[in-house]
């Protein structure tokens, strides 16, 4: 089985949406420091899920992105497919051409295996993910290291006054 990188950051950046979803939009630059994605990235990634609507955005100062439905609402294969990804076990993406050009012996048993991936993802909501214990911690720890790095860096009006002093 395998899931790229690509449907793996948009579930843990959809996953980072959801858990600062009360502080309003959410730049995709925050979401980018939080979690080391890169910023480009994120924008390819936002731009298929805003077309999946599953995220809506925000124009002007203060600006980023929101969930464009209650996150119980919102399923972790549906983050998976709006960017284009499948959860696919088969070495010939279902196609059915994996033994020289027929079905090999055990194609029809990774098709199950992809469906049964899939439905599992199927159940489990965004906000599923959010009320886990082991969730809340990880964000707590990203957050509390965002906040010492952003107390460590020098401030710009500090430095541009001394400049003029």
């Amino acid at each position: 089985m395998r899931l790229t990188t690509k449907g793996r950051y948009a579930v843990t950046a959809m996953l980072d949406l959801a858990l600062h979803a009360q502080h309003g939009p959410v730049s995709l630059a925050d979401i980018s420091e939080r979690q080391g994605i890169s910023l480009s990235y994120l924008e390819q990634l936002f731009a298929k899920l805003r077309r999946g609507n599953l995220v809506t955005s925000v124009r002007g100062p203060g600006g980023g992105y929101q969930l464009s439905r209650d996150m119980q609402g919102i399923q972790v294969a549906q983050v998976i497919d709006a960017v284009n990804e499948s959860v696919d076990a088969t070495r010939c993406q279902g196609l059915g051409d994996c033994h020289s050009g027929d079905t090999c012996l055990t194609h029809h048993l990774w098709c199950d295996l992809s469906q049964q991936i899939h439905e599992f993802l199927s159940g489990i909501s965004l906000a599923d993910l959010v009320t886990r214990r082991e969730v809340q911690e990880v964000a707590q720890r990203q957050d509390q290291r965002r906040c010492s790095t952003n107390a460590r860096a020098p401030r710009l009006d500090k430095i541009e006054a001394s400049a003029v002093e």
